[in-house]
């Protein structure tokens, strides 16, 4: 594949994931898409699933490849202190999603990386995604608990290894194991890197690894563009969904609105049928003495 044609620009690499949601990993949906078609993977490992962007991200592209895989998505659906700690709903709604939309590809097994690792065996899988806990030694473990699962010929993705705020630790752990030739790096989306496992093999792939300085700026620069467009077609959902929303509240206030209004109108019929009624004005009299008299304090 010759460094001047953008070899890595493939039909997949513009597509755009059909569940969009808020996600630190939204801007690396288009990368997903081309390392399914590039790897075509017969089983997926992802350690840390959350919302599941990721995930549906290589579910959807193999749907639309017709490429068969086995995606398992561990995560244990209750949050830590980096991703935030959050209710039984997020899980709901992820298998919600994997079971009406990759019922046949995307297996969720739920628990700590630790207590499931041992249904998994050796050079079970293609392709593994590491996003779990954050901090230094807690991505060091699954590393090294994990990487065996992965084929000779397989990939290691890690994700947030630009991310340097608070204590997170990814980077530390990629500035250790990257080697020049057998893996790649995209700054953007907090970082997310690529790793070879044993002989690289695949011609896509050794390209991506041993891309010149000047070819691999091309590959980040267009990735992070193609990410972008898919943070802009998340923002615009949530946007049109936020003013469906809008409306919503504010058919329901009019609502609200004609019914005061039309109470007060009926109050005020009752009123006058009231005054003009015969009680009323034979009363009047004692209303006007009841005025005169003084009050008492």
């Amino acid at each position: 594949m010759a460094a001047q044609t953008a070899w890595w620009l493939t039909p997949t690499s513009y597509w755009v994931p059909e569940h969009l949601v808020v996600s630190a990993w939204l801007t690396h949906g288009s990368f997903a898409a081309w390392i399914v078609d590039a790897l075509r993977p017969r089983d997926v490992i992802e350690l840390g699933t959350h919302n599941g962007f990721s995930c549906f991200a290589f579910a959807e592209a193999a749907k639309r490849l017709g490429h068969e895989v086995r995606i398992d998505a561990v995560d244990s659906w209750v949050g830590d202190d980096h991703a935030g700690f959050y209710d039984e709903s997020v899980y709901d709604a992820v298998r919600a999603i994997a079971e009406h939309d990759y019922g046949t590809s995307v297996v969720l097994n739920r628990g700590y990386f630790s207590e499931v690792r041992s249904a998994f065996a050796p050079a079970s899988a293609d392709l593994l995604h590491i996003d779990g806990r954050h901090a230094y030694d807690d991505v060091r473990a699954d590393y090294e608990q994990w990487r065996d699962t992965v084929r000779d010929g397989g990939v290691i993705l890690f994700h947030d290894i630009a991310e340097r705020r608070e204590d997170f630790g990814v980077w530390r752990l990629w500035e250790e194991i990257a080697e020049p030739g057998r893996s790649f790096t995209f700054e953007h989306g907090h970082g997310l890197g690529v790793l070879a496992v044993g002989d690289v093999v695949n011609e896509p792939l050794r390209a991506l690894f041993e891309a010149d300085e000047a070819t691999a700026d091309r590959i980040r620069n267009d990735f992070e563009r193609l990410g972008g467009v898919i943070a802009l077609v998340e923002r615009a959902e949530r946007l049109e969904a936020e003013v469906s929303s809008l409306r919503g509240e504010i058919g329901a206030l009019q609502a609200e609105s004609q019914y005061l209004t039309d109470e007060v109108a009926a109050r005020d019929a009752r009123i006058v049928a009231l005054q003009e009624s015969t009680s009323w004005k034979v009363t009047a009299p004692l209303r006007a003495v009841g005025k005169a008299l003084p009050r008492s304090r």
